[in-house]
């Protein structure tokens, strides 16, 4: 999928040696041995092998695998939490790697606020002094850093727990201070190491749905590590999808569900919902025909009868969805001389956006007869989606 934001972080060629010998590991990974032979032959392990990607400015990234596939190792790497063995990781024209120890230090503060599975909450200090806490190190104004604290908060849907303690807080409650810590520091990109995954399950979902409130907020560039295949499929952007260390495949949830790369992406996704990841935009046709809110009901009969159609869209100057008529209605609005087919329209249909997931238009079908129009933020007609498309879109990505 293309992407016309800017790249905020590129990696490339990205690889991390555990051991004391990587050169030897890399050379037998140029080889082409893997890494289960790699360790025998060793003793090494290769935690990631030349990694490349992408991460745009203001996206969700989801890095996900099972354990052992390196997600981790990766995220840390990103901002040398760990030391890469080889290869760029390049944010905003600085190569992290070549740093030197302030530079790196500089490069942290300015660029990763890190939220981890654990809330690392000091327990006998108040809610706002956790979350200014990595303000107050860099010695930023008390009364600087107590209103980015409650800023940060108020975005977290924490405003009015400023003075409360961490033990007073449910666990999505405490996860939303560590995540108003990270965006006190207006660090540019939050790195996410499994930052859900100690919470129970409705609390979890809760949380994914908060995190997507943010997102469309404050656009906040973010690198989020998951095992959760649900979870990434419901809030990532794109996934980078790794296995030994190595990527398998990247691309969009709907990419990833509809055009798995191979048999271990397959088994990796059987199970999943897909009605509830894919959208309106994958089972979205093409719309054959529409008249304009100034044509008459003889030009909407006279295009229907040559397209096959029972009803037709009625759209404005700018293209913007208005209304629709069908057969009868400009029937009749023709032998009563009606002169616009706005006279004779209907607004009892339903429209929804591309990202709309099919599970939800299954419900509109049995509301109504017509097919559902699918327009962008403006309400310009961008196709239509009719029943058939949408089981037959989910039996495709059954198939695959």
């Amino acid at each position: 999928m293309s992407d016309n934001r800017n790249v905020k972080i590129r990696v490339r060629n990205l690889s991390k040696v555990f051991g004391s010998q990587p050169k030897k590991a890399l050379e037998l990974r140029d080889q082409g041995l893997k890494r289960p032979e790699i360790l025998d032959k060793t003793g090494q392990t290769l935690g990631l092998s030349n990694i490349d990607f992408d991460v745009h400015e203001g996206e969700l990234l989801v890095i996900m695998g099972l354990s052992g596939s390196g997600k981790s190792t990766l995220i840390r790497c990103l901002n040398r939490l760990i030391e890469p063995t080889e290869g760029e990781i390049v944010i905003d024209g600085e190569n992290i790697p070549d740093l030197k120890e302030k530079e790196l230090l500089e490069c942290r503060r300015r660029h990763f606020s890190m939220v981890f599975q654990n809330f690392a909450l000091f327990p006998n200090r108040t809610v706002r002094q956790n979350a200014e806490f990595g303000l107050e190190v860099r010695g930023v104004d008390p009364a600087k850093r107590r209103e980015a604290a409650d800023n940060s908060l108020k975005q977290v849907g924490l405003d009015g727990w400023e003075d409360a303690y961490p033990n007073q807080l449910s666990g999505g409650m405490q996860q939303r201070v560590g995540l108003a810590r990270a965006l006190a520091n207006d660090a540019t990109v939050l790195l996410m190491d499994e930052a859900f995954s100690a919470l129970d399950p409705l609390i979890r979902g809760d949380m994914q749905q908060e995190l997507l409130a943010l997102q469309h907020r404050m656009q906040k560039t973010t690198v989020f590590i998951t095992h959760d295949l649900d979870e990434a499929l419901t809030i990532g952007d794109r996934i980078v999808l790794l296995k030994d260390g190595e990527v398998v495949q990247i691309g969009t949830p709907e990419e990833i569900l509809t055009k798995p790369a191979d048999d271990y992406v397959r088994r990796f996704i059987e199970g999943v919902d897909k009605s509830r990841i894919l959208t309106a935009e994958s089972a979205m046709r093409k719309v054959r025909s529409t008249v304009r809110d100034s044509d008459g009901p003889r030009t909407a009969l006279r295009k229907m009868r040559e397209h096959s159609l029972d009803a037709i869209y009625i759209l404005d100057r700018e293209r913007r969805l208005i209304g629709l008529i069908d057969a009868d209605a400009a029937s009749e609005a023709l032998e009563q001389g009606k002169a616009r087919v706005t006279d004779a329209m209907t607004q009892d249909f339903r429209s929804v956006t591309r990202e709309e997931p099919l599970h939800n238009l299954f419900a509109m079908f049995s509301e109504n007869r017509f097919p559902i129009a699918v327009v962008d933020d403006d309400k310009v007609l961008q196709g239509v989606v009719v029943k058939g498309a949408v089981l037959d879109e989910l039996a495709q990505a059954g198939e695959d």
